[in-house]
Order: C-alpha cells, then sequence, then structure tokens
C-alpha cells in the first residue's frame, strides 16, 4: 500500500524549482491570503472536489498546513483517492519561513 512521504523545505523548494510537483496549502483562507508559499494552490473542503476531479494523480503533490501535523492527514487522504507521489511538508509554512524562503500574498 502506498503511504504519503515527509519532505523537508529544501527537498520542496528543488521539486518546486524543477516543476515536478504541484503544491497545495490546506490552511485556512485568511492565513492563506496573508502569505503563502509562492505557486501554491488552496484547497479546502469547497474546491476540493475539483482538484480531485482536474489533479493529474501521477504528478507529485506536497501538502502544506501550519506546522506540518494537519498536513499528514491530508495527504494520507491524497494518497487514499489515488495520488501515487504525496508528501507532507514537515515544519508546514512555518519551517518554509524557518529556512528563509519567500512567501507572497499574491493569488
Amino acid at each position: 500500500m502506498t503511504t504519503f512521504k515527509h519532505i523537508n523545505a529544501e527537498s520542496t523548494r528543488s521539486l518546486l524549482d524543477a516543476g515536478d510537483a504541484t503544491l497545495v496549502d490546506i490552511r485556512d483562507p485568511q492565513s492563506f491570503a496573508a502569505g503563502h508559499i509562492p505557486g501554491a494552490r488552496h484547497l479546502d473542503n469547497n474546491n476540493l472536489p475539483d482538484f480531485l476531479a482536474e489533479a493529474d494523480p501521477d504528478r507529485a503533490v506536497v501538502v502544506c498546513c501550519y506546522h506540518g501535523n494537519s498536513s499528514q492527514g491530508a495527504a494520507a487522504f491524497l494518497v487514499e483517492r489515488g495520488f501515487e507521489e504525496v508528501y507532507s511538508l514537515d515544519g508546514g509554512i512555518e519551517g518554509w519561513k524557518g529556512a528563509a524562503y519567500p512567501v507572497t500574498t499574491a493569488p
């Protein structure tokens, strides 16, 4: 059985810079709007059906939350829905910021 994997900020940045992953941010809309990883897609219960219908299950997906806890449940959910390569960002957005990587408020 496939399970999700943990990934650190540096490896996440490498995947994103190479264009090899989709990044989803599961924090609340206000937190996402206040600052998120460039290129992240906000994912919540309202747009989850669209994401599941549109996303390529063979493409890597990195799930981001606040501190890397909630993303684990969301990553497991995506694996259960047939996504092959799913990661939970260790440390979440706070770990990303702690690595001095950029955040944006752009949509």
